[in-house]
């Protein structure tokens, strides 16, 4: 892992404004990642995990707006680029896997042609060399006859092959940043194994940096350098991977962990983490953790705690933690 800042999220917050109230979908988020470093965000659907990705990429749908903090991508702050700038970093220098390959992928046209657009909009080849690299690309993420498949819609193409050919779209630049949001979702368990392998591989060959979002933590043991688990719109906990597992120190990610089947405990029994997550239009004050927290105390229940560094890198946003580090 490389020394180098490459990206730095201060305070982000992206609000979306419905009929009902402000959704405060991310709400002070926090994090940095060094070149060539992959951290791993975590957490339940509906935590701000994709929309502060959408953030740092500039494409917050309507209603969603950002309406506060920093976003310094290799010392430049994003959020204050116009349109047209973020055109060039997008795709170029920053790349984006989605969710899902068959909306990402434009449906009337063949996937040779979507994938020569990147090389020629970015790197400025002629159309037949572009088309040749593409097809070159196709069987660097081991498409089988790329040539034939280059020609093919997203459609004639399994859901496999086809978040392959996103893969290789958003490698096609060889970006410093790729953000990968759920990239295997759709996908059997089979391939799942094949793609985080392929992201591997391509990442080593690359050199790239990645942000892989997801709720899986297996995922993330295997792939990443750091994890961030995120809850209610927030970084309650940062750390390296293997701190983490080893010694988690939020309650939340405690109960995450201890939801996970172990084989070396098989007749254990898992646990539950009680209650509902907390509605982002009206959450509750102090840690928005507090109702579904079986250690918490009054302090928790009206002061908002932020992340501390406990010591060798792990941070963690819990009053608990703060009394036993002995801070504010």
């Amino acid at each position: 892992m490389g020394g180098e800042d490459l990206l730095e999220v201060s305070n982000l917050e992206t609000h979306f404004f419905s009929y009902r109230g402000v959704v405060k979908a991310v709400d002070g988020v926090f994090f940095d990642m060094k070149k060539g470093e992959s951290l791993g965000l975590v957490g339940e659907t509906g935590s701000g995990k994709s929309v502060t990705a959408l953030s740092i990429m500039r494409l917050v749908p309507p209603p969603g707006k950002i309406v506060g903090g920093e976003v310094i991508f290799q010392g430049e702050n994003l959020l204050e680029k116009s349109e047209e700038e973020m055109r060039r970093i997008r795709g170029k220098r920053i790349s984006m896997i989605f969710q899902d390959p068959m909306t990402s992928l434009n449906p009337v046209f063949r996937v040779g042609e979507q994938l020569a657009e990147v090389f020629i909009q970015h790197q400025k080849l002629d159309k037949k060399e572009a088309e040749k690299k593409s097809v070159d690309l196709l069987r660097s993420v081991g498409i089988p006859d790329p040539d034939r498949r280059a020609k093919q819609f997203p459609h004639q193409l399994s859901g496999g092959m086809r978040q392959r050919a996103m893969i290789a779209m958003a490698l096609a630049s060889r970006p410093d940043l790729l953000i990968a949001d759920e990239p295997t979702t759709a996908l059997d368990v089979t391939i799942q194994a094949q793609i985080l392998e392929l992201i591997k591989e391509l990442r080593r060959e690359v050199g790239t940096s990645m942000l892989l979002i997801t709720h899986n933590l297996g995922v993330v043991a295997e792939t990443c350098d750091r994890i961030a688990i995120m809850y209610a719109g927030g970084i309650i906990e940062l750390a390296k991977a293997v701190n983490l597992f080893k010694n988690p120190l939020h309650p939340y990610t405690q109960g995450l962990l201890d939801c996970i089947p172990r084989i070396d405990a098989p007749k254990k029994r898992l646990a539950v983490i009680s209650g509902l997550v907390p509605d982002l239009i009206q959450p509750p004050p102090g840690c928005r953790f507090h109702p579904r927290c079986e250690s918490a105390s009054d302090r928790c229940r009206t002061e908002k705690p932020y992340l501390i560094d406990i010591g060798g890198g792990h941070w963690v946003a819990c009053g608990r933690n703060a009394e036993d580090a002995g801070k504010p």
